[in-house]
């Protein structure tokens, strides 16, 4: 008796031997599937990788098998011409098998996996309703316009109602559950009741809210298994992009709201804060608002390298090296976003400039030697400095660019030519700076032969470390500020700096 209870214990144990083997097992049978070459696709966020191929495929009989770990998630099969078929869990168990008809996959997919067989059934089930309505729709066809309303809506009306109790219950039942997290992110949360407003019509203001502030619930931001299925991708990106008002304060408290749900160096945090910073450093839009007042998207891009990425707490997304840079990008872009007052500048004039070279400033090589050349004739340079300040306009546009630039010689002079649209109704003054000094001959017989009607500066005394100031990559750069040298827009090309200036003359006036 003691030999037979201590193998039907060895045999108990057996099964949960095998299943803790590492790697993963999975047979697929796709049948009425060609012949070919099949692969195993991974989702992280709003990208797919391939996990795994499967070479040997015959009458639609495929298997994806490895000796490490899959990621827990979702994956898909994707056949020929990246057509995909299905989408699975690998999540409880990494051994197990599906089978379906590659003419009607959802109707005839079966799993031996307990949690992908519960995922099918609910897409069989809605997959019916669907070809209800179908039905429905055909038996309308030769009926008048309004039997043929009143007979859809009826029936549409009885099979919505279906639908709806059939995923409640379903949601309920399987609280808890991965399958039930994945069904959360296609739901959308709208209010059964709509309250009134005063004019006795639906509320939308509070319908508008209500929708915001229930978007994310049943969210589990704190597993990294949301983030490898698909429409977690969708749904965060609908919300930021769409949902919420675009606005920069709004998106940074947002965003400040789902990382507080996030762990810190979870993959969801890492993912989130990557894809979001490289968003909106990019996105250089700006917007007014109904009294004038620009502002742009690089805000959350600063807020965001202020509270995650410089403080240490972005180690997972940015080495340290990767995070001084943003701190050093964070810094400069702090200073220019719009409403900013911008850095004096102590500038030449095209007039003094041969004067100012002859010191000595066109053969300096190094920082000591203009130092030394800058102490030694700040007598007379002092009353030769032009300043952007002393300008004095109701907007100033101040444009670097360089001589030896096509696009500049394009720019300078349509920009030049646009402002005579504005000449006697707008006050405008362009303080034209040239980048780069060794160029003075060319750039004045540039100016000569365009007959550019601006301020024109440059600074072979190196005093204003211009490029890094405002931010100058390449030429030409063009900002265009108020009375008190406020940036009202930047990076603007020569016919948008007319655009916005007459924007903000309209609203005015308004």
């Amino acid at each position: 008796m003691k030999k037979l209870i201590r193998l039907f214990a060895l045999f108990a144990f057996f099964p949960l031997i095998l299943d803790a083997q590492p790697g993963y097992d999975i047979k697929i049978t796709l049948k009425g599937g060609k012949d070919t070459a099949f692969y195993l696709i991974k989702y992280l966020f709003d990208q797919q990788y391939m996990a795994d191929t499967a070479k040997f495929v015959k009458n639609g009989e495929m298997q994806f098998k490895g000796k490490t770990s899959l990621e827990k998630g979702m994956y898909a099969l994707v056949g020929p011409g990246m057509v995909k078929y299905i989408d699975f869990f690998v999540n409880e168990t990494e051994r197990f098998s599906i089978t379906a008809d590659a003419n009607d996959v959802t109707n005839t997919i079966k799993s031996s996996s307990p949690e992908n067989e519960l995922m099918f059934s609910y897409a069989r089930f809605m997959s019916g309703k669907e070809k209800e309505y179908r039905k429905l729709v055909e038996q309308s066809k030769g009926k008048s316009k309004s039997d043929s309303l009143a007979f859809t809506k009826e029936k549409q009306t009885a099979l919505n109602a279906d639908v709806r109790k059939f995923n409640e219950s379903f949601m309920e039942k399987h609280k808890g559950s991965f399958v039930r997290d994945f069904l959360n992110l296609r739901s959308e949360k709208y209010l059964k009741e709509i309250p009134k407003a005063a004019n006795g019509r639906p509320d939308s203001v509070y319908q508008y809210f209500y929708y915001k502030d229930h978007y994310l619930d049943g969210i589990n931001f704190k597993d990294d298994r949301i983030i490898r299925v698909p429409f977690f991708a969708d749904r965060i990106k609908k919300f930021i992009n769409e949902i919420i008002v675009q606005q920069p304060d709004t998106i940074n408290k947002e965003l400040d709201k789902i990382f507080a749900k996030c762990n810190p160096g979870t993959l969801i945090y890492n993912t989130l804060l990557g894809h979001f910073a490289y968003k909106f450093e990019q996105n250089k839009v700006m917007t007014f608002d109904s009294r004038g007042k620009t502002t742009t998207f690089e805000k959350v891009f600063v807020h965001l390298a202020d509270t995650y990425i410089t403080n240490g707490k972005a180690k997972g997304v940015y080495d340290e090296e990767t995070a001084a840079k943003i701190k050093g990008k964070v810094d400069i872009i702090r200073n220019l976003l719009p409403e900013s007052p911008v850095s004096e500048l102590f500038m030449i004039d095209t007039i003094y400039g041969r004067k100012v070279l002859k010191m000595g400033f066109d053969t300096a090589r190094s920082s000591k030697s203009l130092t030394d050349l800058y102490q030694k004739n700040i007598g007379k340079l002092t009353p030769l400095f032009k300043t952007l300040y002393e300008v004095k306009a109701k907007y100033t546009i101040l444009a670097f660019w360089a001589a030896d630039c096509d696009h500049c010689k394009k720019e300078m002079p349509q920009l030049d030519s646009n402002l005579k649209e504005l000449k006697g109704t707008v006050d405008v003054k362009v303080f034209a700076v040239q980048t780069k000094d060794e160029l003075y001959d060319e750039w004045r017989k540039f100016i000569i032969e365009k007959k550019l009607d601006f301020i024109h500066v440059f600074d072979p005394v190196h005093l204003n470390n211009i490029k890094e100031k405002f931010d100058i990559d390449s030429t030409p750069v063009i900002y265009l500020l108020d009375k008190d040298k406020k940036i009202k827009g930047k990076k603007l090309s020569a016919d948008q700096v007319i655009e916005v200036i007459k924007n903000l003359e309209s609203i005015g006036k308004s």
